[in-house]
């Protein structure tokens, strides 16, 4: 009987945590087999589309992002906003600084300690929330998924970042 072709490529002995089937090292190296570009090439896909809806309304989505937090909860620190949005504070002050000038909010030192940065509300940044009602439920059915599956989706999503969050070393995040 002849021998079998050898591969140059190694067998691949990593297994799953789930599953007991071995894994195909080439395969798990394809682009579109990636997690991360899934998520990656989507998160593109999905500023882009915000771009008209809130182009009209005067916003960017980092500002609507900041606009969201804000909106449940005015008068926050700067850096639990940076936490809210997963930004650092070389990002998120001169977005902040941008958002003050255009009118939207204001920033001002806390009472109590003159290290923190309050960041609230203007009227204009309120009344933004009324002219941006429509945004969540446009971007949805542009999605062309159920309200039900982008929902299942989100809490998918936060799961996934949860776990993540629990792998890093706190000092990266």
């Amino acid at each position: 009987m002849a021998n079998a072709p050898t591969s140059t490529a190694p067998k691949s002995t990593a297994r799953s945590h789930k599953s007991a089937a071995p894994l195909d090292p080439q395969a798990l190296q394809r682009l579109d087999h990636q997690l991360c570009f899934a998520l990656y090439s989507s998160s593109l896909l999905m500023t882009k589309l915000y771009k008209p809806v809130l182009g009209p309304l005067g916003l960017t989505y980092p500002q609507y992002l900041v606009l969201l937090v804000l909106w449940e909860t005015d008068a926050i620190g700067v850096g639990e906003l940076g936490a809210r949005l997963y930004l650092d504070s070389g990002t998120l002050t001169p977005l902040l600084k941008r958002m003050e000038a255009a009118g939207m909010l204001a920033r001002a030192r806390a009472a109590a300690d003159e290290r923190r940065v309050i960041v609230s509300l203007s009227a204009a940044g309120r009344a933004l929330r009324r002219k941006a009602a429509h945004v969540p439920l446009e971007v949805a059915c542009a999605t062309g998924c159920r309200l039900g599956e982008l929902a299942k989706l989100t809490a998918q999503l936060h799961t996934l970042r949860s776990h993540l969050a629990g792998q890093l070393d706190p000092a990266l995040t």
